[in-house]
């Protein structure tokens, strides 16, 4: 899985349906400069999730359109918008 920087994140990006699909289940944290960008993405969920994350939804030029804080594991549906194609998903920061 290719790995980028993006707004001061080392983070895994999920390209494929698979990875998508999967995103951060199985992971058990996150350092404070990790995270996963995740492709082709307006809305997440955090079911089967071991930690709290941010949501930072991202347009198709990388400019930020919403910020979600402190997701609880188990969460049915967060949206980031009709602009957002894409989400970065970082460790909590609450």
């Amino acid at each position: 899985m290719e790995t980028v920087k993006i707004l001061g994140y080392r983070a895994r990006v999920a390209r494929t349906f698979a990875e998508r699909a999967r995103g951060l289940i199985g992971t058990k944290s996150l350092a404070a400069d990790e995270g996963m960008l995740i492709l082709k993405c307006n809305a997440i969920h955090t079911f089967f999730m071991s930690f709290a994350i941010d949501a930072i939804f991202l347009d198709k030029n990388d400019k930020i359109v919403k910020t979600v804080r402190n997701i609880r594991p188990g969460c049915l549906w967060v949206w980031g918008g009709f602009r957002a194609s894409k989400v970065l998903e970082v460790r909590s920061t609450l």
